[in-house]
């Protein structure tokens, strides 16, 4: 799957959801929340259970035996309505104002063409410029991703089949063979995770190698006419416009609801330039080496209105989807998670559609989408513009537990954040979804960008919610950007400056 690499020109560095509050100053506590009680156990009946069992198992009479009930385990001294119940509120109220304090010299440093915002738990910390629109690059994808959630639901699963006129008899198809597309951004054969072709490579990936062998249980040896790639589900839109120089069939594209390999064939050095063609020429590759025979070329075309189902497969759910989406900022993916978002208005999928469901969203959850603009679903587009506002807001509304705050890099460890942070005290805890486009010629516009935005943990059960998106002509050299990348996670790291949650929790 594409990735966010070393940067180069116009290139990319590489769950229902929980509504948050909107962001507000952070101020103290005004209401302590009813927790559960801890209830007092006790296991008489089990032991008297136990008992009969016993006694049966002996071919003796049922005799009821008395047993003292046991001491019950210590639970946590705190009370019901004490304030450690409400740990997280309290941190975040008594360090306020020492986290602001932090975090205000680093945002004032932002320049005019960027912006940045901070909260605790949902509460607003600081921010510069949050309502202007700027260039968002891959941190785009994190709506889409939140979106997604929204609308299909984390465990919604894409669905390939393979389909022909009528039933194998006598293990033979008389005409063609259709591999359908579902829209499977992660339908991978076997090899290719393990390929290297990808500086992130897929994970979640969906055999194609087991659809395959389906093929082989449903009793098919030979194919008579051609093994067809069937796309039609989503429009043939295989690249998105607004993309800069060197971008289309190299970062992304080219891609349709048929999307096998990120569109390449084993052993062939060229991504194929019909997505659709290139997965039935994999398809017919591995049918060939499961020994069955197929008399003609791959092709791209449409399954007959009235096909039957030979096999099919299911991928990984979508929270495992937007997961792979967000860690390896996969641009193949973002793109056809917004084309399956057109759908749902019974049409084929288009981006158009698509980007239309993800402003709804915005609407639906109080996003001043008057400065916005969607062009693409990866953020490669040099047309669209986000706010840090809209940004900020979704993680506010998703939190750090959902798939979103799960899927994202972690710095030093996985993804887009492996060789970032490394040996700073954040890694292994920040995470963040990266975001890069250059700008050659560096004096024109549009502007450079260098993004990062996502979750900073605090043990006992607070989450700092960061957005930085940095615009302007050479911010993508990282002599400029990694010093501001630096003082921000710096003051983000000071947070609880005094009591930490943990301190407070129940006991």
């Amino acid at each position: 799957m594409t990735t966010e690499p070393i940067p180069r020109p116009h290139g990319v560095d590489p769950t229902g959801s929980v509504a948050r509050p909107r962001r507000r100053r952070l101020g103290p506590a005004v209401a302590l929340l009813a927790a559960t009680a801890v209830p007092a156990t006790g296991l008489f009946a089990l032991f008297s259970w136990a008992d009969s069992v016993a006694a049966e198992q002996a071919d003796q009479p049922l005799v009821s035996s008395p047993v003292d009930a046991p001491t019950a385990e210590p639970g946590l001294s705190t009370t019901v309505m004490a304030f450690r119940r409400l740990a997280p509120t309290i941190a975040r109220d008594l360090n306020a104002s020492a986290f602001a304090n932090q975090v205000d010299p680093v945002l004032a440093s932002i320049g005019d063409r960027s912006c940045a915002a901070v909260s605790v738990d949902g509460e607003e910390v600081g921010s510069r410029n949050a309502g202007a629109p700027v260039l968002p690059a891959s941190t785009q994808k994190i709506p889409v991703a939140a979106v997604a959630l929204e609308r299909l639901g984390g465990n919604f699963r894409y669905t390939t089949s393979v389909v022909a006129s009528s039933e194998p008899v006598g293990g033979v198809i008389e005409g063609d063979l259709v591999l359908v597309g579902g829209g499977d951004p992660l339908l991978s054969s076997d090899w290719y995770p393990e390929s290297g072709l990808e500086l992130n490579p897929v994970t979640s990936h969906t055999s194609l190698d087991t659809l395959a062998d389906r093929v082989i249980a449903a009793g098919v040896s030979d194919v008579r006419g051609s093994v067809v790639g069937d796309g039609s589900r989503y429009d043939d839109e295989f690249y998105a416009p607004g993309w800069g120089a060197g971008v289309a069939g190299l970062e992304a594209g080219p891609y349709d609801a048929l999307l096998v390999n990120d569109s390449r064939v084993l052993d062939d050095p060229m991504r194929g330039a019909d997505p659709n063609e290139s997965a039935a020429r994999e398809f017919t590759r591995l049918l060939a080496a499961r020994g069955v025979a197929v008399a003609e070329p791959a092709v791209s075309g449409a399954a007959p209105p009235d096909a039957v189902e030979i096999a099919a497969i299911e991928s990984a759910p979508m929270s495992d989807v937007v997961a792979e989406m967000l860690t390896n900022s996969d641009n193949n993916t973002a793109e056809l998670v917004v084309k399956e978002l057109g759908t749902l208005d019974g049409e084929p999928g288009t981006r158009d559609a698509g980007l239309a469901v993800v402003l709804e969203q915005f609407v639906d959850w109080d996003i001043d989408v008057s400065s916005i603009v969607l062009a693409d679903g990866s953020g490669l587009s040099l047309g669209n513009r986000l706010t840090c506002d809209a940004l900020l807001t979704v993680l506010q509304r998703t939190g750090f537990t959902s798939p979103i705050g799960q899927g994202l890099p972690v710095a030093g460890q996985t993804g887009t954040l492996r060789d970032i942070f490394t040996d700073d005290p954040v890694a292994g805890r920040l995470r963040g979804k990266t975001g890069t486009l250059n700008n050659p010629p560096f004096n024109l516009d549009p502007p450079a960008v260098k993004a990062l935005a996502g979750f900073l943990p605090v043990e006992g059960g607070s989450a700092v919610e960061y957005v930085l998106v940095l615009n302007g002509p050479t911010i993508s050299d990282q002599r400029e950007y990694r010093p501001v990348w630096a003082d921000l996670v710096d003051a983000l790291d000071t947070y609880p400056s005094g009591v930490s949650p943990l301190d407070l929790g129940p006991r």
